[in-house]
């Protein structure tokens, strides 16, 4: 009996403002200029890649009380660039990274039922939640929020949300073509909400968009991430981009999902993944050590051993071995505006010196050895095989592919990668023609918000 291949999905990351992006490169160009957008995205829809993504920040990032060095090149308004790249292609999705925190939901419900209009249904929307005061400096309400709140008030809001969406019918865009007046006033519903978070009541201004809601993206990692994403998410941004990892955590989200009545091809599991293509092995191997080299200078390795020991080591030598001084834990930290995945910095610190006294580790090659590693490094067919082998025993649905220059980075594996992964017939070779963001990514019809709570209750 032969069974149908799984179908791969991927989506192309706009580099930005981080780490495995590449800014002495001159390939690199500017971060604003429309023109690196609208190639990237371009691009990205020559290679049939189901959306773009696009990360934002809400604040310039600070270390050591500077502006931080990546962020001199600006964080432009997301909704403002997936409006314009829409005008630009056709069929690729546009998801943009937006705050459940420092948004309202009526208007960022607008905003995106917008966007999906102009698009003709391409829409996504990656929630992301904050709770620290130097984000919340920039908006009224200030770092009001606690900790523990993030995903309460992000639940709550894509519930608003998609009450939003869901308050003009079908049947409200029929028209009168006598006088061109609309006949189903009364199919736009008043939305009354009164909860913890949100006390709202009015109506919609935008009509019901092509995909009803835009796909929800979500990239939470702690147990109240996945819960979230398994309530509200359809596709995941995960950091589990390895084989047993990947598959232990696909295995944890999907297994989620029928306590919210959902199936298993509701939700895309998609980690972000590197790669680095070489015409042999060694090539590839060269040339990712060459990328990890130029990712990791010597004031990025300095500023990454910050971070974690929140102290002040520009006094060290990249070069030369780790401080010897602990780090500070009780302090308020020496970066700002960047997110810390690090829960144990005492246990993290004591197993990078065993580490580096094991291997006779730098500072430099350290954090190389830590944080360098490339997803995906080989020649042409390795990755498509890899990518491949992946989806088909469900460590992933497909991957977030981050190149490492702007707007360029992304051509070679246009080029090289996916045209073998269309051979291996596990990768579309044409956009359906009037297909949403939505039908591309395989994703049910979104459930109805006031449906969703009472199967919920």
């Amino acid at each position: 009996m032969t069974t149908t291949p799984r179908r791969v999905h991927l989506a192309a990351h706009f580099p930005g403002v981080n780490n495995t992006t590449i800014w002495s490169d001159p390939r690199s160009l500017s971060q604003v200029d429309f023109s690196s957008f609208e190639h990237f995205a371009r691009n990205a829809e020559r290679g049939r890649f189901d959306y773009l993504f696009l990360a934002e920040g809400l604040r310039l990032r600070e270390h050591r009380g500077l502006i931080h060095d990546l962020d001199v090149v600006g964080r432009p308004n997301t909704l403002a660039i997936l409006a314009a790249v829409a005008a630009v292609t056709e069929h690729i999705g546009l998801v943009g990274t937006l705050s459940a925190t420092f948004n309202e939901p009526c208007e960022l419900a607008r905003q995106l039922a917008t966007l999906d209009h102009l698009s003709n249904g391409r829409a996504g929307w990656n929630v992301v939640t904050s709770s620290d005061a130097f984000h919340g400096a920039n908006f009224r309400r200030g770092g009001f929020l606690d900790h523990g709140d993030r995903y309460t008030r992000a639940a709550e809001f894509v519930s608003l949300a998609k009450e939003f969406w869901d308050s003009w019918s079908e049947g409200a865009l029929v028209a009168d073509a006598t006088t061109g007046r609309f006949l189903s006033d009364d199919a736009i519903d008043t939305v009354s909400h009164h909860g913890a978070q949100f006390d709202v009541t009015g109506r919609s201004s935008v009509p019901r968009s092509p995909q009803g809601y835009p796909v929800i993206v979500q990239a939470g990692d702690s147990p109240d991430g996945r819960d979230f994403a398994a309530r509200h998410a359809e596709v995941i941004f995960s950091l589990h981009s390895a084989f047993e990892d990947g598959r232990t955590f696909y295995s944890d989200v999907k297994g989620r999902l029928a306590g919210w009545g959902r199936t298993e091809d509701s939700l895309k599991i998609l980690p972000g993944a590197t790669f680095v293509i070489g015409d042999s092995a060694a090539d590839a191997a060269e040339k990712a050590r060459e990328t990890t080299l130029a990712q990791v200078s010597h004031q990025t390795a300095i500023s990454t051993l910050e971070q974690v020991w929140g102290r002040d080591l520009s006094s060290y030598d990249a070069d030369g071995p780790l401080p010897e001084v602990e780090p500070d834990l009780d302090g308020p930290g020496i970066s700002r505006g960047r997110a810390r995945h690090t829960r144990d910095v005492g246990a993290l610190v004591a197993s990078w010196r065993e580490l580096a006294a094991a291997e006779n580790l730098s500072i430099r090659e350290l954090v190389i050895r830590t944080t360098g590693r490339q997803s995906f490094v080989g020649t042409p067919e390795h990755i498509a095989a890899e990518i491949d082998r992946l989806v088909q025993h469900r460590a992933s649905d497909g991957f977030v592919i981050v190149p490492t220059t702007n707007p360029y980075g992304l051509d070679e594996f246009v080029d090289r990668v996916i045209p073998l992964l269309q051979e291996r017939g596990v990768y579309r070779t044409e956009y359906t023609e009037g297909a949403t963001l939505r039908d591309n990514l395989e994703l049910p019809e979104p459930q109805p918000a006031r449906v969703e709570a009472r199967e919920v209750g």
